[in-house]
């Protein structure tokens, strides 16, 4: 019982950094791909979006059944640098995908890296509203 608990409440949710892998991923998995811009160490709604959307259980639920997840950081402090290859390969996805510089700034991708739908900004949705909108994106 205590093993069942766990493993509803305690999914493992993990943001891939590698667009490629996310792609195969999604391949192969049959899913969509969730791209996220932040500022890890700088942007306010950023913070609050990742606190509040993702690191909540229904949205860690759903993205796990339905999600292959992708972030693209770009953190202003020295000691949050990412390795040089990372910085490039995230400000070729904000060329393509987020050219106005929006954080936070989140995209759905079909497996093929597709745009299906944008969010720009945060507005301070709850995780359960957040997964509603994605669903009826997804389900159409």
């Amino acid at each position: 019982m205590v093993i069942t608990f766990l493993m509803i409440f305690c999914i493992p949710t993990e943001w891939l950094t590698d667009v490629a892998l996310a792609k195969e991923t999604a391949t192969r998995e049959n899913k969509m791909i969730l791209l996220n811009f932040s500022g890890s160490d700088w942007c306010a709604p950023c913070i609050k979006m990742k606190r509040d959307v993702f690191e909540s259980e229904v949205f860690k639920q759903y993205a796990e059944e339905n999600l292959v997840l992708l972030r693209a950081d770009f953190p202003r402090l020295k000691k949050n640098q990412p390795a040089k290859e990372q910085v490039q390969h995230n400000e070729a996805l904000a060329e393509k995908y987020n050219s106005q510089g929006k954080f936070p700034f989140t995209v759905l991708l079909d497996a093929s890296g597709t745009v299906i739908k944008a969010w720009d900004g945060y507005s301070n949705q709850t995780p359960d509203d957040f997964v509603k909108e994605l669903q009826s994106v997804i389900n159409k």
